[in-house]
């Protein structure tokens, strides 16, 4: 696979050089994301005016149908909004560790740089576990312990249009008799006392989502709590907040593992703790 992206890189520049500068070429991006077959080009401002030009010779040589690129993610729902530059149909499978992730990449939030804590939420449940998935997205996180660890899962998705995939993930891996899908929001839900393992795959405002996830959870289920803190707050945060919150409602939280997902901006990083809580 390295070998092959070395010898794209080349052709790519060298069919690009026949209509842009040097200084152009030199611009042109390294890296980039492909989901299923639809690609997700970063381009810097100075290439705008030949994106379509770009577009087609990079979905050329990578063989994918249509391009994307790639902007800002922002909002309640995380969405994308990137914008079609080659191609017309954004919406494409996904696979990966087994796993079938169908989505529309110009709209739906599906982060390449998550892949380790997907394939880690593959092996992370028992098969007598009831797993409440409060931020489902599309499956991101849910459908690996549903296909491969064989759990019971709730999911909620309060995206109507996100939602839509999620439902069509759960046929598509075939996991409908032990995956239920809600699309409404997660403080909607009416079960207590009821989840052995809680995923909280949410990032910026998860601290305002701890009380309820509290109440979903037994006496000492396993939370999965994600969130974005900057580096100068590590290492006692996020936990120090959760366990704080936690004692507001008479419960106990043991902090059993911290791991860092990838930077999310300049001085801040993505983490997840796997906290074990306990009702005092």
């Amino acid at each position: 696979m390295t070998r092959r992206t070395q010898l794209i890189k080349p052709r790519i520049r060298e069919i690009l050089s026949n209509i842009l500068s040097p200084e152009l070429v030199s611009l042109l991006p390294k890296h980039w994301a492909q989901l299923g077959d639809v690609l997700i080009l970063p381009l810097r401002e100075e290439l705008l005016p030949y994106k379509k030009e770009i577009a087609k010779v990079y979905a050329e040589v990578l063989g994918v149908k249509t391009v994307l690129r790639k902007g800002r993610i922002g909002g309640e729902f995380r969405e994308t909004n990137y914008e079609i530059i080659y191609g017309s149909d954004p919406i494409t499978i996904h696979k990966e560790n087994g796993v079938f992730y169908k989505l529309d990449a110009s709209k739906v939030m599906f982060s390449p740089a998550n892949v380790k804590e997907r394939v880690r939420m593959a092996s992370i449940a028992k098969p007598n576990e009831l797993v409440v998935d409060m931020f489902a997205g599309i499956g991101h996180l849910s459908l690996p312990i549903a296909k491969h660890c064989k759990a019971k899962v709730i999911a909620i998705e309060k995206s109507p249009y996100t939602f839509r995939f999620l439902v069509e993930n759960i046929e598509l891996n075939k996991v409908q008799d032990r995956m239920a899908a809600y699309n409404i929001d997660n403080r909607e839900f009416k079960g207590e006392n009821i989840a052995d393992r809680i995923l909280m795959g949410y990032v910026v405002k998860t601290p305002k989502f701890i009380p309820k996830a509290l109440e979903i959870a037994k006496d000492g289920a396993i939370i999965h709590y994600h969130n974005t803190v900057p580096e100068r707050l590590m290492p006692e945060e996020p936990f120090r907040t959760f366990q704080e919150t936690a004692k507001e409602y008479n419960y106990g939280a043991e902090l059993l593992e911290s791991r860092i997902i990838k930077r999310y901006a300049p001085g801040v990083w993505h983490v997840v703790l796997d906290i074990r809580v306990f009702k005092k």
